[in-house]
């Protein structure tokens, strides 16, 4: 029996097994090698029909990649006329048999078979008697029994379980479930309320995973589901309009097939090589551009497979960016804790816990309490993800008969609460050459988990982006994922700086013990690299990046990657151009090398060649050419295509 494995190369998770295990032979004609995509940096095909058809092809002639995904591939050979792997379906029903982590993003594939081909004449019988036993066995919702260690309480997570036994009980309706008991029609009403209250928040507020280039390919794979099988016409519609709102943000935020923006949670290699980010299958297929290569896609396949999805008309337009000659972008998403109550949220219902955890708000002041008490309803102590927590029961259970839990929350918040997401405002800057975006001052000094701040994109692979390493290996936060500690960041077009402020005072999470910060910049991925006066120069095509850190800088890395600056307080300064504006490299060298550049402490003053004076630093507002430049309080989206207010739902079918 052969393996699979989901785990990105440089990347550890701890405690889990995402290893699938194959229970048959593949057909005698089933492809034996991988046959890699190229990427596409404009449109490789003009219609949503003719890409579609160029994606079934991709699957008829390869394998299915190495990981818990594989069912995926397997229902789109299928679609497209070719004999799918049943043992790959069949290990599927295991893996969700077993409730390993990431159970519910394989089970809407099994989903999925059941509603698109149900009694397949290229599928057997023992298969879809297999599939009717996992799907009622599952468990749904971590109120229901069983001990697991299975995530189901990120955003991403909730709208898959959610609408997986939602989908799971219309296809059931009078069926008890095995391990909850429940009739497919009570499973249906528990959760139908958590699908709605879901999608609300995702209309009105956004995502906490904002512009994740790896979660928003599971969410859209939930969308789809209920947009495709729910009878239910106000979930089916509600799931489409957020479909649309998702479609709308990565192609806002996208340069060329590669979704180079900051994102609420992304991993190292998905920023450093787009064909590896979940979403570049999608963005091929919907937009024209990216890779079908991506192995960690299921929201390409479910737009394939979807009798009904059709990319709005907009949206391969606004991808491509009309022909503007530049294109900002603002946004705001996520809500503030201290602003719960404005969203109907209180601290006393598990269903509130449930959204404050969609925010990974585990040990936030006004949420600490609610969640222990979720831990012992739910025996979530026995949940490997929450193994820290469970190692120091003893001290937290005193803690908790003394009231010291809040106190102490609010004492380490900067450390205990690296991984709560709140409101976050974005800036995405986009020319036809480059694209730089960030989270405009967010959390800064707060410990980082997965965020990614900023980013300035040139092409596939030729991407430019500062951390504080956490560690030098292991677990998110870790050398290139996420943060030890979070910057502050100013942006206004063309220009940014990232402020860097440590703290290596002892946490009870994680204690900063790396005193520098660093950047990623792959030299063999740009067409020229030069060093002068300070700063590195780096051209890809026409665009042009200059990059500067206060404290000097060293290179390292095996291939010249990465760019170290020791200190634990650093200033990055980073500004882009191209031909079109600039002329020749040399002449955009020579134009910042002149700029009066200074550092004082923590603050920059820098007369960008491009924008005039730039005024930045650890406190205080951002002034570029002696005007204040917003960084907080966007509207909901506001650029070219399409405004709307933060709060509201937006109508996506006003958009230009």
């Amino acid at each position: 029996m052969a393996r699979l494995y989901d785990i990105p190369a440089g990347e550890t998770r701890p405690h889990r097994d995402f290893g699938l295990t194959i229970l048959g032979p593949a057909p005698a004609d089933y492809p034996r090698q991988a046959v890699r995509d190229a990427f596409s940096q404009a449109s490789f095909a003009p219609t949503y029909a003719a890409r579609k058809q160029a994606y079934q092809a991709y699957v008829l002639a390869n394998p299915a990649p190495p990981n818990f995904k594989a069912p995926y591939f397997e229902l789109v050979r299928l679609a497209a006329g070719g004999q799918p792997h049943e043992g790959i379906l069949l290990g599927a029903c295991e893996y969700v048999d077993g409730r390993k982590d990431c159970s519910d993003f394989v089970l809407h594939a099994l989903l999925r078979l059941l509603y698109q081909f149900n009694v397949h004449p290229r599928l057997s019988p023992h298969l879809y008697e297999r599939v009717f036993a996992t799907v009622l066995g599952f468990k749904y919702w971590p109120d229901e029994p069983g001990v697991d260690s299975m995530c189901t309480w990120t955003e991403n997570h909730q709208i898959l379980f959610a609408s997986a036994g939602y989908l799971a009980g219309q296809l059931f309706p009078e069926e008890r479930f095995t391990n909850s008991g429940q009739s497919g029609a009570e499973k249906m009403a528990l959760a139908r309320p958590r699908i709605l209250r879901w999608l609300e928040l995702r209309e009105r507020t956004g995502f906490s995973e904002w512009l994740s280039n790896v979660y928003y390919d599971e969410d859209l794979t939930a969308l789809l589901a209920l947009a495709d099988f729910c009878e239910d016409g106000e979930l089916r519609a509600r799931a489409g309009r957020v479909i649309d709102l998702i479609l709308l943000d990565i192609a806002l935020n996208s340069f060329k097939g590669v979704f180079g923006s900051t994102h609420g949670r992304s991993y190292a290699i998905a920023k450093m090589q787009a064909d590896q980010e979940a979403t570049s299958a999608l963005s091929k297929l919907v937009f024209g551009m990216g890779s079908f290569s991506s192995e960690d896609s299921m929201s390409a396949a479910c737009c394939a497979l979807s009798p009904a999805f059709t990319p709005p008309a907009w949206a391969q337009e606004i991808a491509a960016g009309r022909g503007l000659p530049e294109m900002e972008n603002r946004q705001r998403m996520g809500i503030r804790l201290a602003e719960a109550e404005r969203w109907g949220l209180g601290f006393e219902s598990f269903e509130d816990g449930m959204v404050y955890l969609s925010l990974e708000a585990y040990t936030h002041p006004r949420t600490v309490d609610l969640t222990l008490r979720m831990f012992d309803a739910w025996n979530w102590w026995e949940n490997l993800y929450f193994e820290p927590f469970a190692r120091r029961r003893r001290l937290i259970d005193a803690l908790r008969r003394r009231g010291l839990m809040k106190p102490l929350a609010r004492l380490a918040e900067r450390d205990l609460c690296r991984n709560t997401r709140e409101e976050v405002n974005i800036y995405t800057y986009r020319t036809p050459d480059y694209l730089l975006s960030s989270a405009q001052d967010y959390r800064p000094g707060f410990g980082g988990d997965q965020q990614s701040i900023w980013q300035a994109t040139l092409g596939p692979g030729a991407v430019c982006f500062t951390t504080h390493p956490a560690r030098l290996e292991g677990d998110s936060p870790n050398y290139w994922t996420g943060s030890g500690s979070l910057p502050r960041v100013g942006q206004y077009k063309n220009v940014l700086a990232a402020v860097y402020r440590i703290s290596t005072a002892p946490g009870l999470y994680h204690t900063n013990r790396l005193r520098f910060t660093h950047a990623w910049l792959p030299r063999a991925a740009f067409d020229a690299v030069a060093e002068r006066g300070g700063w590195i120069f780096a051209r890809k095509g026409e665009g042009y990046l200059a990059l500067r850190a206060s404290n000097g800088y060293r290179w390292a890395g095996e291939g010249g990657e990465e760019v170290i600056s020791e200190g634990l307080r650093c200033i990055w300064l980073c500004e882009l151009s191209r031909a079109a504006v600039d002329g020749p490299f040399e002449r955009f060298i020579e134009r910042i090398c002149a700029a009066p550049l200074a550092f004082h402490g923590l603050r920059v003053r820098y007369d960008s060649p491009s924008l005039g004076r730039f005024e930045f630093g650890w406190r205080g507002g951002l002034r570029v050419a002696g005007r204040e430049v917003p960084l907080r309080g966007y509207p909901r989206y506001e650029n070219p295509f399409f405004s709307a207010p933060f709060g509201e739902r937006p109508d996506v079918s006003a958009i230009k």
